[in-house]
């Protein structure tokens, strides 16, 4: 009876201790300690809307010597002018965003990634694109298009001002496109239209 009672409890503290060696591998790190699902974030200045922020999901990470947030599902800003007015719109696939313990925080979007200068009419599309917030630009090294009604371009490197108002290929091909507009294209209004939809019978 004794000796039934013993290894009942040898088994009990061997199978207990497996379980603690298991759970003390977990690196706590790896995963969020936070989770923002649709996030939605306004600045403004004084009333007027400055910028817009935009994600489904929002995960956030912290270790010894950096904090860091990821934007798994997309991430969309959008920065208007001084008169309030929608102005740029930036797009990626995902988005990161770091601060190191002591250092400058660094933004990051990455993954089919455009800016759109909604005034200007022009769009910048890249794989990656970084902003600078104390200096207030957005920049990449990675290869980048270039469409606006004057034409299309395209080359390596960019760099502009946030706002996207005056934005410069660094290193640009030697060939380019002259865009010609589409007087055939026809757009419909869904919100504001008046009359039938056609129906399909």
């Amino acid at each position: 009876m004794n000796a039934t009672v013993a290894m009942a409890v040898a088994f009990c503290v061997y199978g207990c201790k497996g379980k603690l060696a298991t759970t003390r591998g977990f690196d706590i790190s790896e995963h969020p300690f936070q989770v923002i699902d649709s996030m939605f974030i306004v600045q403004t200045d004084k009333g007027t809307m400055q910028l817009r922020s935009e994600a489904p999901r929002v995960e956030r990470y912290r270790n010894d010597s950096l904090e860091y947030e990821l934007f798994p599902d997309g991430f969309a800003a959008y920065g208007y002018s001084e008169n309030g007015d929608l102005e740029t719109e930036i797009k990626g696939d995902h988005a990161k965003h770091t601060k190191p313990r002591g250092g400058d925080e660094v933004w990051m979007a990455y993954g089919n990634v455009s800016v759109k200068n909604l005034v200007k009419h022009e769009t910048m599309e890249t794989d990656t694109l970084y902003w600078d917030r104390n200096e207030e630009k957005i920049y990449t090294d990675c290869y980048v298009r270039l469409y606006s009604p004057s034409g299309f371009m395209q080359g390596y490197g960019m760099e502009s001002d946030q706002r996207a108002r005056s934005s410069v290929i660094k290193r640009p091909f030697n060939s380019y496109g002259i865009m010609d507009n589409d007087s055939t294209a026809v757009e419909v209004d869904s919100v504001n239209f008046i009359g039938p939809f056609p129906v399909n019978i």
